[in-house]
């Protein structure tokens, strides 16, 4: 019995050795995983791919665009696989390697069938806002169904990673940040202030309430808004040059709407990333962190005045200013080639009609509001004045379907009358029901990126294509985007820092591969969605 007893405590201590040493090895083999210090995402807002080389002439050598070109390598042909381009869209599917039709973004917002109500994708109303007495801070990302890269890193790490959003726009924030992100950061334009939720935390750290304190809003107002460079030198704009410099003094103390409208936008949106790495000692520790920046100021300017425009060309030129700046700033901060670093954009933009008609290019401008106003009215009176059109969005037409249910209204009649009523107008390509859109005959690329995009509760009944440089609205200027054409869907897509080789690759690549990008980089699971690819010619070897 003794020597019984003798071999199995002996068998126990050699089982309990064994599994100590092999913890051992383990954690020795995941201590040698290499990885970044910091991830750093950088979505300018509504910024074409052409952005890159169409003011080229006029980024600094030692600016940001120039030295991502110059030192890192760019996806040239990156492009969007789904509509509608838009921004709730792009960040979801940049951080998700996802698509609408799986992570539930359909759209900055959408009539949700589920709900019964028209809803805005990070809108929340169970949670407080964090920072000011406003309601602009209650926001989550619970409308997002699947998992972000940021979210993979924190259980990667065993959420010892700190992950962070920072935007103008609450959904630039919030969206790329994740559910799990140990905040997101957004603006008060009301307050002039950055605020958060109680999702995220129940009060604003200390170095937070410090850039507040610091009222940089109005300063930035007080340096007006002049042109860099002589107006006459603007030679890639087609007008806008005069009415500088701009008078933002006036706005010093009160509405702090304006700002995002400025080039100072983005200056102010890297002034908070800076506090954020600063103040939460990102990048820090033995645990790679991620920081999501959307830079949002282009994206109202390019929509205020249009691509071609003076404005535009000065926030770049001024962006290009900033963004040099910043990778200094994490050069400094973490030490050169210790920051993963990707430059994207959310979407493009078309060139506005009314400029490309000068030229005679043709081109237009789709109004949905009358359209929708004239097609209520058509079904009224052929279905006995149901109200049968709840709204004309994201390119879509929603019908009401529990009308058309309770009043025992044939749905294929319905989707039959809508499609030859908006085929008549000109401005329309095709119409078709999305419910078949496998059936409708189409170009096999316009049919991919619509199927991607379709949510069936959150997308409408009828899809709306329209015709090549036609857009939706902006009928007295100004231009917007949405649509699956190149203006809106090639985007920039260059990397930057820790362990990327220079270089370039015109190959087809997508902006849902960004994430599988970066899984593979930091040998982390993708994304629960990611329908994405792992560029392999970014990775050096």
């Amino acid at each position: 019995m003794a020597r019984f007893l003798l071999v199995t405590l002996s068998l126990v201590f050699s089982i309990t050795v064994l599994a100590q040493n092999t913890a051992v090895s383990a954690a020795s083999q995941i201590s040698t995983v290499k990885r970044p210090k910091l991830v750093v995402g950088i979505v300018v807002d509504q910024m074409r791919w052409d952005y890159l080389y169409r003011y080229s002439n006029r980024y600094a050598e030692n600016g940001g665009f120039k030295r991502l070109l110059n030192q890192g390598f760019s996806c040239e042909n990156t492009m969007i696989p789904y509509t509608p381009t838009v921004t709730a869209c792009g960040h979801a599917s940049i951080y998700t390697g996802s698509v609408p039709a799986i992570n539930g973004i359909s759209g900055n917002d959408w009539w949700d069938y589920n709900q019964n109500k028209f809803v805005y994708c990070t809108e929340d109303t169970v949670v407080a806002t964090v920072g000011s007495s406003t309601a602009l801070g209650q926001m989550s990302p619970k409308n997002l169904l699947s998992t972000t890269i940021g979210d993979e890193l924190k259980l990667a790490t065993n959420f010892r990673s700190k992950v962070i959003g920072i935007a103008i726009k609450d959904r630039g924030a919030i969206l790329p940040a994740g559910h799990s992100a140990d905040a997101a950061y957004w603006y008060d334009n009301k307050t002039g202030d950055w605020i958060t939720s109680s999702y995220y935390e129940n009060s604003l750290p200390a170095w937070v309430k410090d850039v507040n304190a610091k009222k940089l809003v109005d300063k930035y107002y007080a340096q007006d808004w002049p042109l860099l460079y002589a107006a006459d030198t603007y030679e890639q704009s087609a007008f806008g040059r005069k009415g500088f410099p701009r008078d933002t003094k006036q706005y010093v103390g009160k509405n702090y709407s304006v700002i995002a409208a400025i080039p100072y936008g983005n200056t102010f949106t890297f002034d908070m990333a800076k506090a954020a790495i600063t103040g939460e000692k990102m990048g820090a520790t033995a645990n790679t962190d991620m920081i999501a920046i959307s830079l949002s100021t282009p994206d109202y300017i390019g929509h205020a005045y249009g691509p071609n425009s003076v404005e535009q060309e000065d926030c770049f030129l001024r962006l290009d200013k900033d963004l040099g700046e910043f990778l200094d700033f994490l050069d400094e901060k973490l030490g050169k080639g210790n920051a993963l670093v990707f430059l994207t954009a959310d979407h493009g933009v078309a060139n506005m009609p009314s400029f490309l008609n000068e030229h005679k290019i043709p081109a237009g401008n789709f109004d949905s509001q009358k359209v929708e106003e004239q097609l209520s009215s058509y079904l009224k009176k052929k279905y006995d004045g149901s109200n049968l059109v709840t709204g004309i969005l994201n390119y879509q037409v929603y019908l009401d379907r529990n009308v058309m249910a309770e009043s025992k209204i044939n749905k294929d009649a319905v989707y039959d009358d809508v499609i030859d009523f908006l085929t008549k107008n000109s401005s329309i390509d095709r119409a078709f029901a999305l419910d078949a859109v496998n059936q409708t005959t189409l170009q096999p690329k316009i049919k991919e990126v619509l199927i991607n995009g379709y949510y069936p509760s959150r997308s409408g009944d009828i899809q709306i294509v329209l015709r090549p440089q036609f857009i939706d609205g902006f009928l007295k200027g100004g231009s917007t985007h949405g649509v699956w054409n190149p203006y809106d869907a090639h985007i920039p897509l260059v990397w930057y820092g820790w362990n990327i080789k220079q270089g370039k690759t015109h190959r087809e690549t997508y902006m849902t591969d960004i994430a599988a990008t970066i899984a593979a980089m930091l040998s982390i699971q993708m994304p629960s969605g990611c329908v994405g690819h792992v560029i392999e010619e970014t990775i050096s070897r």
